[in-house]
Formats: structure tokens, sequence, C-alpha cells
């Protein structure tokens, strides 16, 4: 071990150097929130470019002279860097999103989502200022409370369609020596609350497809044929309504289901993060952990047919769903998906013409727990928050995940970050971050490096 690392001593020094380099940390996430990196289709191309040369830039200021761009076939350019460590050292890869949700009008923002606002809650307000644009300057950060004295070898992975249908798992999965690792850090997650310390231990997946039902050859009058001729809308309404039961758990028949055994999630906050209007019950049985991290949870997540403004008397011809469902750690997707397939099939009413295309299969991740690389990161997080460490896990998927394991299957996976349950309301109006998340997820993840860095 050398001087600077390992003791309550060195713990102090980590967590002054990381207050030293908080202001301009904060300064820079604020600049990359200003860049609307969304990467769906059809939106335009240039801020998603400008944002990789901006990552590209923040880790050259970082003092990663190497960082470049990766052109990843049929996508966005990925960020990565290889930085050598000690010799004999362990080599960690640090992975972190640019690409961010979409932030329309009418989710209810209070704020422009592209301007990061600081209230007086003390939080900083934009699209992707928790999801995931944290994660960069946790990783930033990182590299500079380390700069002149990295205990292990680093790589950098900054993904740049994480948050739509990504192309790096087809790269990752030719170019495997680029990613091989002794641990994989994915700071894309976060506490159940601000200064409540936790890893995360599993990842739901989801897999998805579209539900198209067809029983007329064009619209009719509903006065001259309805209550004999089908209703194509009412058939899909009537398929997808067998998803759940009357508690409103997911009943797909085959699907894999579990109980949590970590952590349960604190239902106050769930339901202040979740919006939940006064009066309004949560749905599903068991404990909320289980229902959120353990269980399948079927979500339709759109609808294509007339809309309210432009309806008139017909029976509707033709009706389409895209149904979406989160799987459990340990299940197998494929299957998952054929499950859901075979169920929606098994219920098209009155001999309706169904037709159903696989839109995405993401796995499931669960972490082993046992490796040295956890406990150190465990006891890194203790020392950082001054709090007992708890495991819980998490209802979105990371499908990279995965595949990055099978490039490196031996290495451990490391899941923290800085986008608290409670209040980050990722993906939806008002995101935010709460800086001491940044700050104390910094000390974290250096004091993780340091005390890998002695396994050597």
């Amino acid at each position: 071990m050398t001087e600077n690392s390992g003791s309550q001593l060195d713990a102090d020094t980590v967590r002054s150097t990381v207050a030293g380099l908080m202001p301009d940390l904060l300064a820079e996430l604020e600049a990359l929130v200003a860049i609307p990196s969304i990467a769906f289709p059809g939106f335009p191309s240039e801020p998603v470019h400008a944002m990789s040369e901006a990552v590209v830039e923040l880790f050259r200021a970082s003092g990663v002279e190497d960082v470049r761009l990766l052109e990843i076939p049929g996508g966005y350019p990925a960020v990565y860097a290889d930085v050598p460590g000690p010799a004999g050292s362990p080599t960690v890869l640090l992975y972190a999103h640019y690409d961010v949700q979409p932030a329309p009008v009418e989710q209810g923002w209070d704020t422009d989502p592209w301007t990061a606002t600081r209230k007086d809650d003390g939080r900083i307000y934009g699209r992707g200022a928790a999801d995931d644009k944290s994660g960069l300057v946790i990783h930033a950060g990182t590299m500079r409370a380390l700069a002149g004295r990295l205990p292990v070898g680093v790589r950098i992975l900054v993904e740049g369609e994480e948050e739509t249908i990504s192309h790096l798992e087809e790269y990752v999965d030719a170019n495997p020596e680029l990613f091989a690792c002794d641990a994989f850090v994915i700071a894309d997650m976060g506490n159940q609350e601000v200064g409540r310390p936790a890893l995360t231990t599993a990842l739901r997946g989801d897999v998805s497809c579209t539900l198209r039902v067809r029983t007329l050859d064009h619209a009719v009058h509903s006065g001259l044929f309805g209550g004999a001729a089908p209703d194509a809308l009412v058939a899909l309404i009537h398929m997808l309504a067998t998803l759940h039961d009357e508690e409103g758990n997911t009943i797909v028949p085959g699907a894999t289901t579990g109980e949590w055994a970590g952590a349960d999630f604190d239902e106050p906050a769930y339901r202040q993060s979740s919006g939940l209007l006064d009066g309004v019950d949560l749905v599903g049985s068991g404990t909320l952990a289980s229902r959120l991290w353990s269980k399948p949870s079927a979500t339709v997540i759109g609808i294509d047919a007339p809309s309210v403004h432009d309806a008139s008397n017909v029976l509707i011809p033709e009706a389409t769903a895209k149904v979406s469902m989160r799987i459990v750690p340990g299940a197998d997707a494929d299957h998952e998906l054929e499950a859901l397939i075979a169920h929606l099939r098994s219920v098209a009413p009155w001999n309706v013409i169904v037709e159903v295309e696989k839109i995405k299969v993401g796995w499931p991740f669960a972490v082993d727990m046992s490796g040295p690389a956890v406990r150190m990161a465990s006891e890194a997080l203790e020392t950082a928050f001054g709090r007992p460490v708890e495991q819980i896990g998490s209802g979105g998927s990371i499908p990279l995940v995965a595949t990055l394991k099978k490039a490196a299957p031996s290495a451990e996976v490391l899941l923290w970050g800085a986008e608290d349950l409670a209040l980050a309301r990722i993906h939806a109006s008002n995101e935010s971050v709460d800086p001491r998340e940044i700050e104390n997820m910094v000390v974290a993840q250096v004091l993780t490096l340091l005390g890998m860095g002695e396994t050597r």
C-alpha cells in the first residue's frame, strides 16, 4: 500500500481532497445538463455528438490523456479510456452513460430541463442531472482525487445509448478484450434516501413486444354494426386486462417470480418519489421490495388507437399496444418474453387476428456479493456516509451489465450512484441530484480503488 491509502487518516485526506474538487465538478455537471443528449430516434443527433465530445474533454481535464471515442456501428459513439496501473494491480472498469431521457413540456417541469437550477433544498435540477450525468462527474472526481497515485488500472466506458436501444452490446461481444477487468463499477444507481448508503445487488430485466389486434376490414358505424361485429380496441383492452389480477399482481403464466431477501423499500418514500395521488392504493401483494425488485411487472407503455379528440361513432378495425414486462433477477429473458407472448395470444377473444412483434430482450442481473471488491465497496460506503450499508434492488435495468459480464466472467460488479430513489425523479419532470450524494460517492469510489490496490 502507498503512504496515502488505507487508514482512517487517509480516509480523512480523501474526504478533504474530494471536498476541494466539488465546486469544479458541480460546475461541469451544470454544463453537461445544458446539452440535450437524447439518443432516441427522431431527435437531433448533433447534441448527442456534442455530448460525447464534452465527455472526452471532461476526462481529459481529469488527467485521462488517452481518452477517445469508440465508433459504435449503427449507434452513437461510446467514450473509452485505458489507464494502466502499477505492475500487478487489478483493473477496474468505470461505467456511466451520457445520453438522457426526453423532457417534454407536458411532463410538467417547474424549470427549464436544460438549464441546471439550484434550489433552496440544495439539489441541482435538470434532465440528466442524476441519470446519469452525476455518474460522469463521480468518475471524473475519482480520477482527479487519485491523480498521480492511481492504485489500480482503470478503464473508462461511457455509453451513448443506454436509454434507448443500445448498439454497444454487439460491440462489446465483438471486442471483449477492451473490457476485460477485475471489477466493473457501474455509477448509474442510487440510495433509497440521501445519506443512506446502499449497494444495489439485483437488476430486473425488461422484455417488450407490440400486440396488434385486427377485426374488420374497415371502420363501420357503431350503431348499425355494434353488438355483433367485434371492436379491435375492445378486444385489445380485454387482452391487456388479463395481465394482472384484482390486486394488481402480474399473472403471466410461466413468468418467474420470487421474494426479496434484502432491505425493504420505505412506503412513505416510495409514495413521495412515485407521485402517487392522495387516496390511491398501491397495487400488488407481498413486501414493497418484492413487488419492485423480485416479481415481474407488466406495463402497457403505449396504445395506437383513435384519440378522444378525433373520435367518431365507429367500431375500431385495428388497435396496437406496446407491452413491457420487467423480469426478475435469475430469469431467462428469452423464456420470459415467450411466456408473455404466449399469454397474450391465448387470451385473444372472438378469434380476432393477433400479430405480435418482439421488440426487446433485456436480461436481468444478480450481483455475487461474496467477492473482495464488494466487501471493500461496502466498507468504503460506510466510511463515506458514516452509516451501515444496506442491500437493495432496482426495478430498472442496465442491459449492458450482463453483456460486460460475459466479456469478463470473473469480474465483480458494483452497482451504486447518486440517483436517490426518494427525490431524484429520474425519467420524470423535475429530475434532480443532491451534491452531497455525489461527494460521498466520489469518496467511496476512491476508497474502494485504494483498497483494491492493496490486494496486488
